[in-house]
């Protein structure tokens, strides 16, 4: 992980609060390849790119995910609020943790562990390539994460009350929107089911 990069110094936030109704059990705390878990292989990714920093947003199962960030540059920060299980709340909790140095916030569900590096860069890249104040990764004309949102934004998604999402920031600043293609589905393949864990490791290679 770089210190403040040339072109746009970007915090990475990794939104690991939920409550994992759907599973039913702890879904970052799952399996993922031969020697990782589903939150640590997307912090490891996360930590491996270009971003000033990366801040880890806890709630539910705090203590059983920091154990898993061992030996990662990453700095946690709890959600307090986590229990309403909303997006929103452990957005709002990075943001607050960000700093006052950082032009942007890049946005990464914790239950994105199909993400790679170069999906990551590239729209990292499309930011500093000054193609748009929002970067919203796209595959087949359908949006998918992470998303980046300039500085400017953040009052805005700070304003954001429970039950509001993200998006509604998107929708209402459509014309500093960059949608950026993606030829490669991982984007999308958040986890919530059982279903959805095992059709994300039968498909993390086929795009």
């Amino acid at each position: 992980m770089t210190g403040s990069v040339a072109d746009g110094s970007v915090n990475a936030i990794v939104l690991a609060a939920g409550l994992s109704v759907r599973m039913g059990r702890p879904k970052l705390l799952l399996p993922w390849g031969d020697d990782s878990t589903i939150i640590r292989e997307v912090c490891r990714t996360a930590a491996a790119c270009t971003v000033s920093e990366v801040i880890v947003v806890t709630g539910a199962d705090r203590e059983a995910i920091e154990s898993q960030l061992t030996n990662l540059p990453v700095r946690t920060v709890f959600n307090p609020h986590f229990a309403t299980n909303e997006m929103i709340s452990s957005l709002q909790a990075g943001l607050l943790a960000a700093g006052g140095n950082i032009d942007a916030c890049l946005v990464i569900l914790g239950d994105l562990p199909g993400l790679s590096r170069e999906i990551i860069e590239k729209v990292l890249a499309a930011y500093r390539a000054d193609l748009g104040r929002i970067v919203v990764p796209v595959y087949k004309d359908l949006s998918g994460h992470p998303v980046l949102f300039d500085r400017a934004f953040w009052p805005e998604l700070a304003r954001l009350e429970i039950g509001s999402a993200p998006r509604m920031v998107i929708e209402a600043n459509r014309d500093d929107v960059y949608r950026l293609a993606i030829g490669n589905s991982a984007i999308l393949r958040d986890i919530d089911t059982p279903d959805d864990y095992a059709l994300v490791q039968q498909c993390n290679n086929c795009d």
